[in-house]
């Protein structure tokens, strides 16, 4: 799906991704592991059009992304879950999940999901989140940290996304809830969704991966499954510190 080939990106004078290669796969959860500082983030928003890469490429299909309004990666089926969450805090719950739904998703339904699956609707966000149907009269801001990570969960898939892409969704969160996130992405994963997952959180990352990339200053230094990055302590204490 994702094709990541000799990404160059600096942040001002800061040079931040120095040759990156990675794919993310159709219908699987590819996950970047890393310390901070290493250029995590930059790569998600280098994908998203946020950050206009030096050189390189990154193709979605064969079409190259590089260049293109991030509106228009995201028409493109891409789905971004922002580092910190970022909802509007003066909205109510329900507008902040049907200000971008499309293809499917708020309150009027119809069409059809990017993935081929079922489409995300209001309802089906809701069945998913019973919480946030409680609150959805509430601003997002009267949330706690935990329930606007579930309402940007929602706020992403209401549009309905082939690829989601989840920049460090259990920062600062408590563990129970770092342990629904767990679920919610194993549920999303058995759908069929490809995601691309930006994770410190070891535990979280090893339990969701099909692939994991460990990315060390602006360059990924290993790939590999969960159950060979688990047999490789060398890797773990070098690259995470673990």
């Amino acid at each position: 799906m994702i094709e990541v080939r000799d990404l160059h990106t600096y942040r001002g004078i800061n040079y931040v991704l120095q040759g990156v290669n990675l794919r993310i796969g159709d219908g699987a959860c590819t996950v970047l592991l890393g310390r901070n500082g290493m250029g995590k983030t930059t790569l998600v928003h280098s994908i998203m059009g946020m950050i206009r890469p030096r050189s390189g490429r990154i193709t979605l299909d064969g079409e190259d992304l590089v260049g293109q309004q991030p509106f228009q990666i995201a028409q493109r089926g891409l789905g971004l879950i922002p580092q910190g969450r970022r909802v509007f805090p003066s909205l109510t719950v329900e507008e902040n999940l049907t200000l971008a739904a499309r293809g499917g998703g708020g309150a009027s339904g119809g069409g059809g999901a990017a993935n081929g699956g079922e489409a995300w609707t209001l309802e089906r966000a809701y069945d998913l989140f019973p919480n946030l149907k409680d609150r959805r009269r509430n601003r997002a801001g009267q949330l706690s940290g935990g329930e606007q990570q579930m309402l940007a969960v929602g706020r992403a898939l209401l549009t309905n996304p082939s690829l989601l892409l989840m920049d460090e969704p259990s920062e600062g969160l408590a563990p129970v809830i770092v342990e629904r996130i767990g679920e919610i992405m194993a549920d999303l994963r058995g759908s069929g969704l490809s995601i691309f997952l930006v994770e410190q959180n070891y535990g979280l990352a090893v339990e969701s991966a099909d692939v994991i990339y460990i990315l060390s200053n602006g360059q990924v230094v290993w790939r590999g499954t969960a159950t060979e990055l688990e047999a490789s302590a060398s890797v773990r204490e070098t690259h995470l510190g673990i």
